[in-house]
């Protein structure tokens, strides 16, 4: 199942000269956030595929105008055709705003998903917002990576961890890594990728 990964910055390459053609294999829109409302409910439109969405730092205007025809995904897990799919949203805290989190806060919030966890019998992606601490994250304040995402992956070892927030052109131009079982990559831009029935993610194209 090829999955179109997108976070942080619109790009100009889907916006300004869309081409159904290069996108018609993807089955599912994953946002890691911080990107406009227009632009997922535009891809929605365009693609005629379900778009799950967590919140970036930055996106506080979705509680009063959530994006249409799209399906948030925080602190819950779907399933999209066997895929188990969970979403944790929101950057390390640095500042007074809604969609930070300190290191506590965030282990809390997996702390409440056990109960889905044990229902969906474990998770394929896990979605977040931030990176993982010192696994493609910045040196900054404003983009240090949680600690505790190390710690759900040492529990439930999902496949792949999808993220934004860390954006390519700040000087740290990793955008996959490996933490033990689960494939981190991220989505800054757009990423398309192949959910694949063994083995490691299989890498098409991205901008």
């Amino acid at each position: 199942m090829k999955l179109l990964i997108v976070s942080d910055e619109e790009s100009k390459y889907i916006w300004d000269y869309f081409d159904k053609e290069r996108f018609k294999d993807v089955e599912l829109i994953i946002s890691c956030g911080d990107l406009k409302q227009a632009y997922l409910s535009f891809l929605v439109s365009m693609l005629d595929v379900p778009l799950y969405y967590v919140h970036g730092n930055h996106d506080t205007d979705y509680k009063k105008h959530p994006p249409e025809g799209c399906v948030s995904l925080e602190d819950r897990i779907l399933t999209y055709k066997g895929v188990r799919i969970a979403g944790l949203g929101g950057s390390i805290r640095y500042a007074p705003g809604e969609f930070q989190f300190t290191e506590r806060q965030m282990r809390w919030r997996m702390v409440k998903l056990k109960p889905n966890l044990w229902w969906n019998r474990g998770l394929d992606i896990l979605v977040t917002h931030a990176p993982v601490l010192d696994l493609g994250d910045g040196r900054d304040p404003v983009h240090k990576g949680f600690g505790c995402f190390r710690t759900f992956m040492d529990a439930y070892s999902p496949r792949y961890l999808f993220h934004g927030h860390q954006h390519l052109n700040y000087g740290r131009n990793e955008r996959i890594h490996t933490y033990k079982d689960t494939t981190i990559i991220n989505g800054f831009g757009y990423y398309i990728v192949d959910f694949p029935s063994r083995g490691k993610i299989e890498v098409f194209k991205g901008k």
